[in-house]
This record gives C-alpha cells, structure tokens and sequence, in this order.
C-alpha cells in the first residue's frame, strides 16, 4: 500500500548515527553520518568512500587543484552501531509520554533493545 500523506522515505540512518560499512571498497570501516539524501536513498560517511574532486580557484580554495571530499553511498550498505559498537538492525516501537500522554515513535536496536532516539 503507497504511503499517501507522508511521502518521505522512511529510513533506517540519521543524521549523526555511527554506522558499519557492510559492503564496497570501504567495508568494515566506521564513521558518523554527515548527511542524509533521503530522495536518492544514499549517504555521506565521515571519512568513507573518500574521492579526489579537481576544482578551479575559488575563494575557498584559492589556488584550486585536488580537494579530497566524501562521495554518498547507498544506505542499505551500511548498518547503525549499538551501544556495544556492534551493527545492528533496526526495529521502530511507539513509546508514550508519561507526563503530556503524547505517544511518539523511536528506533531501537534489534540485538540489545535499547533506544538509539533520545
């Protein structure tokens, strides 16, 4: 069934999240989310999947030449880490707010059960 009112891809990875790179030339290597393509499913890993970017003089870069930046992956590549700094699957539960009644979902992790949202 297509989603009809919310029509963001739901993903597993957030900004910030550490996570293991399964597969690829970069696998087994971990880092910190930077950035989040939800649209095109991908990516953007501190220090994985590093590409050499040629740039012409700009103000940032005033002599210009070879920039080494991140390049997206995609992002059934990669897994979250849990407290044990093991990956693991995700799994949502809803969770109520004992003080307001407000219910809200979270991300937990599937092999020790805890919360991976605060």
């Amino acid at each position: 069934m297509p989603r009809t009112k919310n029509q963001q891809k739901k993903l597993h990875i957030r900004k910030g999240d550490m996570v293991r790179v399964l597969s690829g030339n970069d696998q087994g290597k971990e880092g910190k989310v930077l950035r989040v393509f939800r649209s095109k499913e991908r990516v953007i890993i501190e220090g994985v999947n590093v590409r050499i970017r040629h740039t012409r003089p700009n103000q940032l870069y005033p002599q210009g030449g070879r920039i080494e930046q991140e390049s997206a992956i995609h992002v059934s590549n990669v897994l979250p880490l849990d407290s044990n700094g093991d990956p693991t699957r995700i799994g949502r539960k809803l969770i109520e707010d004992p003080d307001s009644g407000r219910s809200r979902w979270v991300r937990y992790a599937v092999t020790t059960g805890e919360e991976l949202d605060s």
